[in-house]
């Protein structure tokens, strides 16, 4: 009796820790707002002259090109993020370039947390062929991530926020309609 005693009790302990470990991210929020990549070089260029992002384009039209300038701004359009059961998602998801760089951004973004939430680009919504763009860096916000140079985004058209501890997706933006 005292060993089945003793190990309902072990048991017990490791049913409680697994659901910490699961359920308590769900409680914490973490709000980031980065600067966006494509209006760095913008304001530089503009002296600081504070724009909207509806302005930026007829300000940038009469930049003069050199060429040791950058590589072109480009400003692409956005994707909604979308939720899956049990996951509500929202806000948007685009792919910036600025100096050589591209980024994932997402703007206006909010999702519930989990744990080990990662970011990937997707060839599709299962993650069975993706980059890793790194670990979630908040649940709120507006939050860049690098694209590794050399990646063809194209080929991987899926935005997603992937729990690997259980291979479930979080959220996902298709892209494939603003490359």
């Amino acid at each position: 009796m005292k060993a089945t005693s003793i190990l309902f009790i072990i048991i017990g302990i490791g049913v409680l820790g697994a659901a910490y470990y699961g359920i308590s991210p769900l409680f914490r929020n973490v709000e980031l707002h980065e600067a966006d990549p494509s209006l760095t070089q913008v304001t530089e260029i503009i002296q600081g002259k504070e724009l909207q992002k509806q302005d930026l384009m007829e300000q940038t039209q009469d930049i003069p090109k050199t060429e040791t300038s950058a590589p072109a701004l480009q400003i692409m359009q956005s994707a909604p993020v979308v939720g899956t059961v049990g996951h509500p998602a929202s806000g948007t998801a685009r792919i910036v370039e600025n100096e050589g760089k591209k980024y994932l951004r997402y703007e206006n973004f909010k999702t519930i947390n989990g744990p080990d939430l990662f970011v990937y680009l997707s060839k599709d919504i299962r993650a069975s062929d993706f980059i890793n763009l790194g670990q979630l860096k908040a649940t709120e916000g507006n939050i860049n991530y690098e694209i590794p140079i050399g990646t063809d985004i194209k080929d991987y058209p899926y935005a997603l926020i992937w729990c690997r501890a259980f291979s479930v997706l979080f959220n996902s933006a298709d892209l494939s309609s603003v490359l």
